[in-house]
């Protein structure tokens, strides 16, 4: 992601995390759909991410229409609040990376299936992909 998008760069990092946050969402049903053996435990940890990312998307996607309405005239108040939503959705995606990480490494059912280490392995720097983006972004202080 390029900085050079000024005072539209809240609206860029919210449009970063609502796709992320989605992408992550739907990698829960990707791994469930993949893995028919998938152990219980894991199937269940799975649903409640679904659930848990796509609240966040929701609450990404309230902030993208509260910039939107401001005209782009971000008040500090509201700039803090989309700073500290990057930070939780950043948090939120290291430790759906070490659920994953979890699962490629205990799940029995993952063990014995290639494509599915592959696919988590791809999910896991996908995830990764966008802490970079919020890292970048909260250390630049924008």
């Amino acid at each position: 992601m390029q900085f050079y998008y000024g005072q539209q760069m809240p609206l860029r990092i919210l449009d970063e995390a609502e796709f992320w946050k989605h992408q992550e969402e739907e990698h829960t049903v990707v791994i469930r759909e993949l893995v028919s053996e998938l152990e219980p435990e894991f199937v269940d940890a799975l649903k409640k991410w679904e659930q848990a990312l796509a609240e966040t998307n929701q609450q990404v996607v309230r902030f993208i229409e509260s910039v939107v309405r401001s005209g782009y005239q971000i008040s500090d108040q509201l700039h803090q609040q989309v700073m500290q939503l990057v930070a939780y959705c950043l948090q939120q995606s290291e430790s759906f990376i070490a659920l994953c990480q979890q699962i490629k490494t205990h799940s029995a059912a993952v063990s014995s299936n290639h494509t599915a280490k592959v696919v988590l392995v791809h999910i896991i720097r996908e995830s990764e992909y966008f802490i970079g983006i919020a890292q970048a972004l909260l250390s630049s202080g924008q």
